[in-house]
Parts: structure tokens; sequence; C-alpha cells
């Protein structure tokens, strides 16, 4: 389980029992030093999906370093379809086979899905622009 989603839960249960602790002074260093665990602890796990990231990157399997390539192709296929194919479509089986109809995509989440995939190639073009990608 990771750091980050135990994060929410044991920031309060650590100052409730960091709180308890008489001393001022030493209620401030353990204060600190939870605080310094805790961000040593998401540092280190940051870094394993640091590592993991390369693995897959370094990979030249299809199925292990192209799933990103695949969203990516998925989300801009159905972004063609939404709003260029299917209205076309449309236009042309209403002037001709009215009681024809497209099937929709629910492009709710299309959307959160195309944005995320677009700050990651933005973060890619800027590992290209500083030089340090492959």
């Amino acid at each position: 389980m990771s750091a980050a989603v135990l994060l929410p839960v044991l920031a309060p249960l650590i100052e409730k029992l960091i709180a308890h602790i008489p001393d001022p002074q030493g209620r401030e260093r353990a204060k600190a030093e939870a605080e310094a665990t805790l961000l040593e602890l998401l540092g280190q796990q940051q870094q394993g999906q640091v590592e993991i990231n390369k693995v897959e990157a370094a990979n030249a399997h299809l199925f292990v370093a192209g799933w990103r390539p695949f969203i990516g192709w998925v989300c801009g296929v159905a972004l063609g379809y939404t709003y260029i194919v299917a209205p076309f479509w449309a236009w042309v089986l209403t002037v001709w086979y009215p009681e024809v109809s497209l099937p929709t995509l629910p492009s709710d989440n299309l959307f959160e899905l195309v944005l995320a995939m677009l700050g990651l190639g933005g973060l890619r073009t800027f590992e290209k622009l500083k030089g340090v990608s492959r």
C-alpha cells in the first residue's frame, strides 16, 4: 500500500499522539521527525515509481512500453469520432437514411484522460527541450 494513500489517515493520528507529549520542545522535535519520516517515505515511493517507469520505457516489447502510446491513439480516435466522424455521418444519415442513427460514445471521462495525456506530453516536450530525454 502506498504511503501517499495512508498519509491523510496517518497525519491526524500522528498529530494527536504528538499533542500528548508534555514537553513543548519534545513535541516540536517529534513533529519535525514525523514530518521528515513521512517526506522520506513519499520520496522513496516516488523514486520507486520513477525506476519502474524507466524499466517500462526501456523495454522494446509493445505490451510493456506501448501502453501510453496506445492510450494516446485511443483518445485521438475517440475525439476524432466524437467531433468529426459522428457529426458528418449523422448529417449524411439524416439526409439519406433518417431512420438510422449512429452510436454515441460517452465522452465525459474522455476529456479527463486526454488532458492527462496532454499534460504528460507537455512534460515530455519539456524533457526534450532540456536535452534530458533519449
